[in-house]
């Protein structure tokens, strides 16, 4: 594996300290759990859903199935009809089942905290594990979502393409940067995402990080070229 450029190295070390200014206490999840194993749910369940409304179907959700063993026992057209509205939901409602008897029956009813073991559950992908590790077991972790995809392509840490598969962006992050920014790296860019560098419409000239941007410098480019 190639060395990290000078030119990455230098990005890295300016973003990551405005990151940690602008946004010092983002390292929450912003899914809506008070159990480990109900934090498993709403992270499957949020694959392409947003968090608002995973949290919506949550809130009635874990009420419905207080337990873990509720979920396992759980009736599949019952449970595709109660998280319908965050679509796929005939897939995300067999896996929830699957997942949550797998832990019954070969985890003792507990998550397991390594990445092997839970990416062997039902619907569980190295997304998915991730988000647990970071929130659940505090181990270090990155997490790839849309917005870590898409911002880290635009400042030109990862390579800017859509069809880039999510795990070579968390290894190459995982080799970029060091391992204490690892967790909140996803929340910090959750929230620029969300207030500044939005999907359809970025407000590029309030970033604190556009001098840092690719898509932007390059955009500036060609206006006074």
């Amino acid at each position: 594996m190639p060395p990290v450029s000078k030119r990455i190295k230098y990005k890295v070390e300016h973003v990551l300290p405005l990151l940690d200014e602008y946004y010092p206490t983002m390292d929450k999840c912003y899914l809506h759990y008070t159990k480990p194993y109900e934090l498993l749910i709403a992270t499957i369940l949020s694959a392409q859903c947003t968090d608002d409304r995973v949290n919506i179907v949550t809130e009635t959700l874990f009420k419905k199935y207080p337990t873990l063993k509720d979920f396992a026992q759980a009736d599949l057209a019952e449970m595709e009809q109660d998280i319908r509205t965050t679509g796929f939901f005939r897939n995300k409602a067999k896996n929830i089942i699957l997942c949550t008897r797998a832990l019954l029956e070969r985890f003792n009813g507990e998550l397991p905290s390594d990445i092997e073991s839970l990416t062997s559950l039902a619907g569980v992908g190295r997304k998915t594990a991730n988000v647990v590790r970071t929130h659940i077991f505090h181990i270090p972790s990155i997490v790839v979502d849309t917005h870590v995809k898409r911002i880290s392509g635009k400042l030109g840490i990862t390579k800017d393409t859509d069809s880039q598969d999510p795990v070579k962006i968390e290894f190459e992050l995982m080799r970029i940067f060091p391992e204490e920014y690892w967790g909140r790296y996803n929340t910090q860019i959750i929230a620029h995402g969300r207030t500044i560098c939005k999907a359809r419409n970025p407000q590029c000239e309030k970033c604190f990080l556009s001098e840092y941007c690719d898509q932007y410098q390059n955009f500036q480019n060609k206006l006074n070229s």
